[in-house]
């Protein structure tokens, strides 16, 4: 258990995840249910084999419904049987490049799917928080030297990030029309959304992505074949915004309004490194010969530079980065190994949950 923590507000609390059988999800159901949460998720089946979800049992430790989010009927069902009094949406297609081989259901889901879950929402009395988890990508990208701000224009020049661009604006129009702060005292619900992007961490077998790529590669002896070497981004391990998701939903359950607004979850700025700084540090990390190299493949657009600005949440939430990138990195090295080694990995992950919150 982690006693004490975001005041004990999550403990026997009614909490449901979409997305749960994800990466993140699933990490996110950990802690919840290490917090004392009554956890409950709605979600496809687990989206990669093998995926953290199965390898850490985690289906045991909630109340799991296999839904799909464009699936409206079943999922206002599973709320009103739920009654969730946090909803925490993570239910999404969060690949660039899957986005770009199906742009029709990456929006489908992404846009129409938040908009199922908040018209749900509105029909269920017991829900006071919801938090929309879209990406530090819906911003409209100048390539700047500097972090975006949440009062930036939305954007997104690849259908991924578009749609997610598309969904904070959902957000945002729910929340003047249905969930208006000034109409809380009627409604009381409390609607934020959360933009947090290049999230790594162990039990992450996405394809397209540089970190299981680099497992996959590493595993089978293969050089670790890299695009976008010189592309920046704000790399942080996945427990940093899912306990910033935590802090925030916290302040939304007490405080109502007040935070019912856009918030960045990103790493200091120190962090942000380039994808062969990333991928050079990594083999230096494994070792056993661990080698990269630059494929020279024609590649669809991605962003060079991509920084977010997180004085708001520092200042207003008072949360802050605890892992640099290098610790980041270790752990994940760390993680990995021990899934290879044939280790007990919900042991290990929630090991990780310890020592980070600890």
């Amino acid at each position: 258990m982690l006693r004490g923590l975001y005041n004990n507000i999550y403990t026997n609390r009614r909490v449901l995840i979409t997305g749960h059988t994800g990466f993140k999800g699933s990490w996110l159901s950990l802690i919840l249910h290490k917090l004392g949460t009554d956890v409950y998720g709605y979600a496809l089946d687990p989206p990669t084999d093998p995926s953290l979800f199965v390898e850490a049992n985690i289906g045991e430790l909630m109340t799991s419904t296999i839904g799909d989010i464009r699936d409206y009927n079943l999922l206002l069902e599973t709320l009103k049987k739920i009654q969730p009094e946090i909803i925490i949406h993570m239910a999404a297609q969060p690949l660039v490049m899957e986005s770009y081989r199906n742009p029709r259901e990456t929006y489908e889901i992404n846009v129409m799917g938040t908009v199922n879950l908040f018209d749900a929402a509105r029909q269920v009395k017991s829900v006071k928080v919801i938090l929309n988890v879209t990406t530090d990508k819906c911003y409209e990208n100048k390539e700047w030297h500097w972090g975006y701000r949440e009062n930036e224009p939305m954007g997104g020049y690849d259908p991924y990030s578009n749609s997610k661009g598309c969904s904070e604006l959902v957000t945002s129009s729910f929340r003047s029309s249905f969930f208006n702060p000034k109409d809380y005292s009627k409604h009381g619900i409390a609607l934020a959304s959360a933009r947090a992007g290049n999230v790594i961490g162990g039990g992450d077998w996405a394809n397209d992505r540089l970190i299981p790529d680099f497992i996959r590669s590493i595993s089978k002896g293969e050089k670790v074949k890299i695009r976008s070497p010189f592309a920046i981004r704000p790399w942080q391990h996945v427990l940093e915004p899912l306990s910033g998701y935590l802090a925030l939903c916290e302040k939304l359950f007490t405080q109502g309004p007040a935070f019912a607004e856009a918030w960045n979850f990103g790493p200091d700025d120190k962090d942000a490194k380039n994808v062969e700084w990333i991928t050079n540090t990594i083999c230096n990390l494994w070792g056993e010969g661990a080698q990269f190299e630059i494929d020279k493949n024609p590649q669809p657009h991605e962003a060079n530079y991509l920084k977010l600005d997180c004085s708001k949440v520092k200042a207003e939430l008072g949360w802050i980065p605890r892992w640099d990138i290098e610790t980041t990195l270790k752990t994940i090295v760390q993680w990995n190994k021990s899934f290879l080694s044939g280790s007990n990995m919900r042991t290990i992950t929630e090991k990780q949950i310890t020592d980070y919150f600890m």
